[in-house]
C-alpha cells in the first residue's frame, strides 16, 4: 500500500512539475507575435487552405524574394532557385542535415544515408552509387518491376474492372506494389502485399505511423514537449516507440533471413551491403533508408499522376498515341530504349511531379551565419527549408501558367528537355542528388504504360483536391478512390 502511494505521489509530482514548466514557457512566449506565427500556432490558416504546403506557397508567393521566415519554428523557407543552388551546391558544407534534424528523425532513420553528414554520408553514398549505377543492378530492378506488374498488378486491376460498385483505392494499390518491389529488390524477400485480401504488412503499417509521428516532431513549435513525452513514454511518443519497435523487429528478421539463406551470390542490395558491413545496427538503418527511398516516393508519384491524368483526358490520349506508335497495341511493356523514345510520357511524368513532388520540402541547418543570393540573412543554427511543392506553383519560376498541368512545357520540337535541377529540385540537386532517380523513373514509366495500355482509370471525385497527411513523403488523406474499366480493343 505504501509503495503504491509513493509511486502515485511521485508520478503526480513529476506531471505537476512538467505542467508548471509548460505554463512558464507559454507565459514567456518564446516566439514573435507576427501574423504568420499567430496563424501557425492557432492553425487559423486551415480556414483558407487544405494543406500546410498550400499556405506556405501562398506566403512565398507574396514574398518579394520568394523567401519567408517562420519565427516560431526557427525556419527560413525558400522557393527561390538561386537560394536552392546556394544551399545544395555553392555553400553545401554550410548546410548539412545537422544534429537537430538527426535528433528529430534519429529514432526512425538512425545512421541511414538520409540522416547523416560527413564521413558516414560519404561512405553510404559511395557504396550506394557503385551498386545502383551498375547495369546488372538496374536490369535486376527492371526484371522485378515487370514481374510484379504482369503477375500481380494487371490481374488485380482486371479483377475489379467494370464493377461500378467496386471503388478501388489506387494509392493503397501503389503503396502495396512499391513495397513488394523494394523488398524484393533491396532484401531478396517477397512480402506479397499486392493481394487486397491480405492485410498490409505490419512492417509497412508501423513504418507509416513512425514516419507520420516523426514528421510531426519537426512541426512542433516547442520541441521540449515531444522530448518530455519521449522521456515519460506517453502519448504520440509512446506510439512512435512501439511503431519503431515493430520496424526494428521486422528489419532484424529480414536481415537474419537473408543471412540464413546466404548472401554471397545474391543480387539484392542488402546482400551486397552485408558482404561489406558486419554492424547489424548499421545494416538496420540502411534497410530503413531503402524502404523510405524506394517505396513511398514511387507510390506518391504514381498516385498524383493518375489524379492529374483524370482531369486531362487530352494528355492521356497523347500518351496512348505515343505508346501505340512506339510499342504497338499488342506488345506487353516496353524496353529501356523504347521508354527513352517516349518524350511526351516523360514530359507528363515530370510535369506531374512539378505540381505534386513526392517529397514536398527538405530541410538543412545553417552551420555559420550566411546571406542568401536574394539578400536574406541566415543566422547560425537556423533551420533552412527549400520547398519543391511551392516552387512548382510560383509564376516567377514557371510563368503565368504555373498552376496548369501542361506536359508541353518540357518539350522542344517534340523532344523532352530536362530543367535546371535547382529550379526543379524534385530529386534534390548538387552533391545529394537522388541516386535512385533513374530506377524510380523506370518503375513509374513501366506502371503507367502497363495501366494505360489495358485500362481506363477514372477518379471517383476528380474535383476533390488532394489533402495530405503529415509525413516524410506526400500521402493523400483518404487515398485515391477510382473506378477501373478494361479498354475496348
Amino acid at each position: 500500500m505504501a509503495v503504491a502511494f509513493c509511486v502515485l505521489f511521485f508520478s503526480f509530482t513529476i506531471l505537476f512539475s512538467l505542467f508548471s514548466l509548460l505554463i512558464f514557457i507559454l507565459r514567456l512566449k518564446p516566439w514573435c507575435n507576427c501574423e504568420v506565427c499567430r496563424s501557425y500556432l492557432s492553425s487559423s490558416w486551415t480556414k483558407e487552405f487544405d494543406n500546410l504546403c498550400d499556405w506556405y506557397t501562398h506566403l512565398l508567393r507574396k514574398s518579394p524574394t520568394g523567401t519567408i521566415h517562420v519565427h516560431v519554428l526557427g525556419n527560413t523557407i525558400t522557393a527561390n532557385p538561386e537560394n536552392v543552388e546556394h544551399i545544395l551546391k555553392t555553400k553545401f558544407n554550410n548546410y548539412p542535415k545537422g544534429k537537430q534534424f538527426s535528433v528529430i528523425l534519429g529514432d526512425l532513420l538512425g545512421r541511414g544515408i538520409f540522416n547523416v553528414d560527413g564521413d558516414a554520408w560519404r561512405f553510404q553514398r559511395k557504396m550506394a552509387s557503385l551498386e545502383l549505377g551498375s547495369v546488372s543492378v538496374r536490369s535486376y530492378s527492371f526484371e522485378i518491376v515487370g514481374s510484379e506488374i504482369q503477375s500481380r498488378l494487371i490481374p488485380l486491376l482486371s479483377s475489379v474492372a467494370g464493377k461500378e460498385d467496386r471503388v478501388l483505392d489506387l494509392q493503397d494499390v501503389f503503396r502495396r506494389f512499391s513495397f513488394d518491389n523494394i523488398c524484393r529488390f533491396s532484401f531478396g524477400l517477397d512480402p506479397g502485399c499486392l493481394d487486397l485480401s491480405l492485410p498490409m504488412s505490419s512492417f509497412a503499417v508501423a513504418f507509416d505511423l513512425a514516419s507520420k509521428l516523426s514528421a510531426e516532431r519537426a512541426m512542433a513549435a516547442l520541441p521540449i514537449v515531444w522530448k518530455i513525452k519521449r522521456l515519460l513514454n506517453v502519448g504520440s511518443e509512446k506510439k512512435l516507440k512501439e511503431a519503431i519497435r515493430i520496424v526494428n523487429s521486422l528489419a532484424t528478421e529480414m536481415r537474419e533471413k537473408r543471412r540464413q539463406m546466404g548472401f554471397s551470390d545474391q543480387k539484392d542490395l542488402l546482400s551486397r551491403f552485408m558482404a561489406s558491413i558486419d554492424d547489424d545496427e548499421y545494416l538496420r538503418d540502411i534497410v530503413i533508408s531503402f524502404v523510405l527511398a524506394g517505396r513511398d516516393t514511387v507510390a506518391s508519384a504514381l498516385t498524383s499522376f493518375f489524379y492529374l491524368l483524370s482531369q486531362r483526358p487530352g494528355v492521356e490520349a497523347a500518351i496512348r498515341d505515343e505508346m501505340e506508335r512506339i510499342i504497338g497495341r499488342t506488345q506487353e511493356g516496353a524496353s529501356f530504349e523504347q521508354m527513352r523514345e517516349m518524350h511526351y510520357l516523360n514530359a507528363a511524368i515530370f510535369e506531374s511531379m512539378r505540381l505534386y513532388p513526392p517529397v514536398q520540402f527538405d530541410s538543412k541547418f545553417c552551420q555559420e551565419d550566411d546571406i542568401f543570393p536574394d539578400g536574406t540573412f541566415v543566422q547560425k543554427g537556423t533551420r533552412v527549408t527549400y520547398h519543391p511543392y511551392a516552387m512548382g506553383r510560383m509564376e516567377r519560376v514557371w510563368g503565368p501558367d504555373a498552376l496548369e498541368f501542361k506536359p508541353e512545357r518540357w518539350l522542344k520540337n517534340g523532344v523532352f528537355q530536362s530543367e535546371n535541377p535547382f529550379k526543379y529540385p524534385v530529386f534534390q540537386a548538387g552533391l545529394r542528388v537522388c541516386l535512385g532517380k533513374e530506377m524510380a523513373l523506370v518503375e513509374i514509366r513501366s506502371v503507367v504504360l502497363a495501366i494505360l495500355q489495358r485500362f481506363d482509370i477514372r477518379v471517383a471525385d476528380p474535383n476533390q483536391a488532394p489533402r495530405f497527411v503529415p509525413g516524410l513523403t506526400a500521402t493523400v488523406r483518404g487515398g485515391l478512390p477510382v473506378l477501373v474499366q478494361e479498354r475496348s480493343s
